[in-house]
């Protein structure tokens, strides 16, 4: 039998929140793929004078989601593109097809990822691992258009 993981609690930091600062990212996106938006967060963060809180994310659209993955390999994002094709596949005969044969997949894809996100930012940095990324996950095809809305909700002291 395994020992039991260790485990650490550093000490508590509290804030009371003084400000919500909210804008809309406008993403171009080329097609299916992972765009890393993890600059443009950071740039909104370094705009709002955020200094402890944590941004929200939301994509406002149903065939493309948001994730945070492994930003130090791209055959990472090539996998899991591969893997979400597999998981929801273009020729499996969906009712809904409305939109083109990538469509219905697109919308099972995002249900399997997500449209929102929540990031801390301590000391006016975004709290992602060393190999972390912020991506939008184009789900169809051919290129779109692509809003998100960013709000932090903080400090700013």
């Amino acid at each position: 039998m395994k020992p039991a993981a260790r485990r650490t609690l550093s000490a508590i930091a509290t804030v009371t929140p003084d400000v919500i600062a909210t804008a809309e990212l406008t993403v171009e996106t080329p097609g299916e793929g992972f765009q890393d938006i993890t600059a443009d967060i950071r740039e909104f963060i370094g705009q709002a004078h955020a200094q402890t809180g944590f941004v929200s994310l939301f994509l406002r659209h149903t065939s493309a989601s948001l994730t945070i993955q492994e930003n130090a390999d791209p055959d990472v994002l090539r996998d899991l593109v591969s893997a979400l094709r597999h998981l929801a596949p273009r020729d499996f005969g969906w009712v809904h097809d409305t939109e083109g044969p990538d469509d219905m997949p697109a919308h099972i894809r995002t249900m399997l990822t997500d449209v929102s996100l929540q990031i801390p930012v301590l000391h006016g940095r975004l709290q992602l691992g060393t190999w972390q990324g912020v991506y939008l996950v184009e789900h169809r095809e051919r290129p779109h258009r692509r809003q998100i809305v960013l709000q932090f909700t903080g400090s700013t002291v």
